[in-house]
């Protein structure tokens, strides 16, 4: 692998975690939503990750150059992001105005707590992919250098 596939790689993990990282904010300003456009409350969201298969030129030439076609390594796109299905909380408030016949209000089921964990792993993991294209812009500086 050139030193840039690895930073077509890190990009494409940088794409993926600034998308974690705004469907998080996205919860987190909607842990109070009780009344959305579809009806009911806001449905947390969740993002899917899925590995970027190699081209079928680069696993042609890793069979051929005697590597594993499987183990060409690819980048990460994001497959999805599906709502939460998990049943919204419940409390009792009968003077809200999204307040059931029985005085109870549906609120999303969004723990702050895991979001914000979410969160930071977001984080940490956009800081990592942007430490790889750093170092990769370096070697391929240094590689120049050599040149001259």
């Amino acid at each position: 692998m050139n030193l840039f596939g690895v930073m077509g790689i890190s990009a494409s993990g940088l794409r993926a975690e600034r998308t974690r990282a705004e469907v998080v904010a996205s919860n987190m300003a909607n842990a109070e939503s009780t009344n959305t456009a579809e009806g009911g409350p806001y449905k947390r969201k969740e993002v899917i990750f899925q590995s970027q298969q190699a081209g079928s030129f680069q696993m042609q030439l890793a069979g051929a150059t005697g590597g594993s076609a499987d183990k060409v390594p690819g980048g990460v796109t994001v497959k999805a992001v599906v709502a939460d299905n998990s049943q919204p909380i419940l409390r009792y408030e009968p003077s809200h105005p999204d307040a059931n016949a029985d005085g109870y209000v549906a609120y999303p089921n969004i723990n702050p707590v895991l979001e914000m964990t979410d969160l930071m792993s977001a984080s940490r993991g956009y800081q990592i992919n942007a430490s790889a294209v750093q170092a990769a812009k370096q070697m391929i500086q240094q590689s120049l250098d050599i040149l001259k």
